[in-house]
């Protein structure tokens, strides 16, 4: 596991998968390929074959060894939907979420259509737990909007996009169904632009919908100077629903908690 993570909308990383490959735009400055692939050739070092898929199964029970309860990012360094991940180890991923319930789960994938149909059959048993949470990424119109149509059509309890790399303005695009949205331009060197008013039109939606919006930065290739306000709010705004609030982070624990899905059964 990795603490104290820089991605701010999580806790910790579990990587029971590394490695991946280029499937649409948003993967072109893809900062886990930079990452692993500065150590190929290492011997010894996790990332000693760079960026190639590959299965790593004496990490699948890490959770379950974890005694404080985190929110914690499944494969920061790879997607669990990966083509070359078989079914039965996706499976056993998920059987380690089911386990570890004391831990909130964010799995975010590219590959929106295998995720929706295991969801759907194999998986059913993880897809409406509710501290696993289900998301896809959206970058732009033409890959990202059919992800929100698979993730809409599975059965999970609770649901979140992240628009990040914001590529293009996303117009008019439907929320219904989604729990939470994280937004974000790209960083680092090549980064891509991302304009005001595409940022702006994705929270308006959020709010008319009641939909939970964290806005993550607006990048750049110097992404600490550029920040991480929008129109002087703080990153992690929340608007508001017409009969409440639209819910944070906690309040969807505290619901959790209220459902009696949350188990205070970590080890002592």
């Amino acid at each position: 596991m990795a603490d104290n993570t820089k991605i701010e909308w999580t806790d910790a990383t579990w990587n029971p998968v590394r490695g991946c490959t280029k499937i649409s735009p948003g993967c072109a400055h893809c900062y886990a390929e930079t990452f692993a692939e500065r150590f190929r050739g290492v011997l010894g070092h996790p990332y000693e074959l760079g960026f190639d898929p590959r299965l790593v199964p004496e990490k699948l029970a890490e959770p379950l060894k974890w005694r404080v309860s985190k929110m914690v990012f499944v494969n920061s360094m790879s997607d669990v939907f990966h083509e070359s991940v078989p079914d039965d180890y996706i499976c056993a991923i998920a059987r380690t979420m089911a386990l570890a319930n004391w831990h909130t789960y964010q799995v975010l994938t590219k590959r929106a259509d295998r995720m929706a149909a295991l969801l759907q059959t194999k998986l059913r048993f993880a897809a409406e737990q509710a501290h696993i949470w289900w998301g896809v990424s959206v970058e732009n119109r033409q890959h990202g909007l059919p992800r929100i149509d698979h993730l809409r059509s599975a059965p999970a309890r609770i649901r979140f996009l992240s628009v990040e790399p914001l590529l293009e303005d996303l117009g008019a695009l439907d929320l219904t169904g989604i729990d939470w949205v994280i937004a974000g331009g790209e960083s680092g060197r090549g980064a891509r632009p991302m304009k005001e008013q595409w940022v702006r039109r994705l929270r308006g939606r959020c709010q008319r919908q009641g939909i939970a919006f964290f806005f993550k930065q607006w990048g750049g290739v110097h992404e600490s100077k550029t920040g991480r306000v929008l129109d002087g709010q703080t990153y992690d705004e929340f608007p508001e629903r017409s009969n409440g609030q639209a819910p944070d982070l906690a309040t969807l624990i505290a619901m959790r908690k209220e459902l009696g899905r949350f188990k205070s059964d970590a080890p002592q």
